[in-house]
């Protein structure tokens, strides 16, 4: 039986249902609980669907918003304010996604539960809410990360009462979202398992591996064997413990063994997804976190209905819980749920926070001004330059670095390239690429490219990252343009040591003023630093996989070997004398 009861947050009574059950098709029921008004008319319905756990969610009532580097920011409590919800008049739904807290049947794989979609499940659950009596029939949804990906799974399954949709910090790719440029990624650990600054999914043992499930025990001992030989998993005792023990980590085993891209992950993919997408949908993604800013405009690209993007500042981790976007969000759905004609629809479709200059951009779509790519070379004595090389490597030797693995040193190894200060403010708004010539004498390495902008007292700004596995760097050459590469990650190719191969870094989507006195620096390593100024706003476990063997590296930027960087520039540093020196 429901339980009902009173809430009063000091503002208003909350009426609280607890523990609903939401039949799917299949007869499994989904655990909800559901916050109103004590008033009991019916009201339009936020819905929110993770595998976090509904009474963890429950937090937003007595929690203040937490920021990184806060030791109580947890990641997993991202279903939104429930006081806020109802103070703007909402039913605020909150379920356990199948297989996880109070809900039936079990949870297979990621975004795949007991061979059922989860955008099957989430459509049942907004139609059962919508023929509720608390409920007018007209329903929304909320929550950022999972929450958010849920939302775009859920419409594109098209349920006739949702309305519309506004996703913050969304995932997308679940690919890149694990893999960035082919290096592993840690993050999803920790909200899968519970690490670093996230309780993740409110699993018991109803989480189930995907892999354990559809391969013979002898084609997956083929399948780990392969994994714990890469000298890179060899060295990280989480991923030999769990390859070892993949029932204490199922979720997690399933993205350890699935190291390339391909049906696993495009079959649930919501970039894909997108297109079956007709209803109002607003996407919101903050600057820093730039793979998720890249699936969060491919996914704007590929939507169908009315839309819109917004691209917000930097720091790249929103409060928990999160509150930074429930103004908009509220005009959003007063409009699309409540029929209220406040103007929303005659602002721009896209709008664009600049970082440096601190102004909005608008327009009609990503990037609201088409760039030029301009060439950054990298040259000698750390400099970059808008001119090339003009020497040989005889002359421009290479520049090198030696990295040894982290279960020997904690000392990260990093070349840096700087501009001389700008002598006019210069606006770069889109994506990029480093185009780095390297010689190692390994058959593997990464390559981590991170751009700053460095202000004439030091202190900088992260504007954008690049990520490649060298054994991944083949392009798809049909999708690939100037500052624009695409790489498919579908197969992994040894690097012959000793050979001089161009790597082609992708960098994701930034936009950023240059002031008049700044430089841009670009930083180059193999591995990211420990602590830093950005790492700090991120969660502990939001760490790439290392390299696990020494590698040396020998980079050339000569006038054969043109390594550059390709950037995206909107107001043109044209013929600026302080960028030739």
């Amino acid at each position: 039986m429901t339980d009902t009861r009173t809430w009063n947050d000091g503002r208003q009574d909350i009426r609280i249902r607890k523990d609903l059950s939401v039949p799917m098709r299949d007869g499994t029921l989904l655990a909800a609980d559901a916050y109103e008004g004590n008033d009991q008319k019916p009201r339009p319905a936020l819905v929110a669907l993770s595998p976090y756990g509904k009474e963890l969610q429950a937090m937003a009532l007595t929690m203040p918003p937490q920021k990184r580097p806060s030791p109580l920011w947890d990641g997993c409590i991202e279903a939104g304010d429930i006081s806020r919800v109802v103070a703007e008049d909402y039913v605020h739904v909150i379920g356990d996604l199948r297989g996880s807290g109070a809900s039936e049947g079990e949870h297979i794989g990621n975004y795949n539960a007991g061979g059922v979609s989860l955008g099957e499940d989430a459509y049942d659950f907004i139609e059962w809410v919508a023929e509720q009596p608390w409920c007018d029939g007209n329903v929304g949804m909320i929550g950022i990360s999972y929450f958010g990906s849920m939302q775009v799974i859920a419409a594109a399954e098209r349920p006739p009462h949702l309305k519309a949709i506004f996703v913050s910090g969304g995932h997308y790719d679940f690919y890149e979202t694990t893999y960035h440029g082919g290096i592993m990624w840690f993050m999803p650990r920790a909200a899968r398992e519970g690490r670093g600054g996230d309780s993740g999914w409110a699993f018991t043992d109803r989480t189930k591996s995907r892999m354990l499930e559809e391969y013979s025990p002898e084609k997956l001992k083929t399948i780990v064997d392969k994994r714990l030989a890469d000298p890179d998993v060899q060295a990280w005792p989480n991923l030999v413990h769990t390859l070892n023990y993949p029932k204490h980590h199922e979720a997690w085993f399933d993205i350890i063994t699935n190291e390339l891209d391909g049906q696993w992950y495009e079959e649930r993919n919501p970039v894909n997804l997108a297109t079956n997408i007709d209803i109002p949908t607003w996407l919101q993604i903050d600057q820093g976190r730039g793979w998720t800013i890249d699936s969060t405009i491919e996914t704007f690209d590929n939507l169908g209905g009315p839309k819109r993007l917004d691209i917000g500042a930097y720091p790249p981790m929103q409060s928990r819980p999160f509150v930074e976007e429930h103004d908009t969000m509220f005009r959003w759905y007063e409009y699309w749920l409540k029929g209220i004609d406040n103007g929303i629809m005659d602002e721009p479709s896209v709008n664009i926070f600049v970082e440096g200059s601190r102004e909005i951009v608008s327009g009609s779509q990503w990037p609201p001004q088409a760039p030029e790519h301009q060439s950054f070379y990298l040259r000698p004595r750390g400099k970059l330059s808008i001119e090339p090389e003009p020497m040989t490597a005889d002359y421009a030797a290479p520049d090198g670095f030696y990295q040894a693995p982290l279960t020997v040193t904690d000392e990260v190894q990093i070349l840096t390239w700087s501009t001389p200060v700008f002598d006019t403010d210069t606006q770069m708004m889109g994506t990029g690429a480093a185009h780095i010539f390297a010689e190692i004498d390994q058959e593997d390495t990464n390559f981590i490219l991170r751009m700053w902008d460095v202000a004439p007292g030091g202190a900088r700004q992260l504007i954008t990252t690049g990520y490649l596995k060298a054994t991944h760097r083949e392009l798809d050459e049909e999708k690939t343009s100037p500052g624009d590469p695409y790489h498919p990650h579908t197969r992994a190719v040894p690097v012959e040591p000793g050979v001089i191969n161009e790597y082609i870094l992708r960098l994701y989507p930034f936009a950023a003023t240059f002031h008049t006195g700044h430089r841009l620096v670009a930083e180059l390593s193999n591995v990211e630093p420990l602590v830093d100024d950005h790492n700090s706003l991120l969660p502990p476990d939001a760490f790439h996989l290392p390299i696990g063997r020494p590698v040396s590296h020998k980079i050339y930027r000569d006038a054969k070997h043109q390594s550059r960087l390709v950037l995206p520039v909107t107001k043109s540093v044209g013929e600026s004398e302080i960028l030739r020196r």
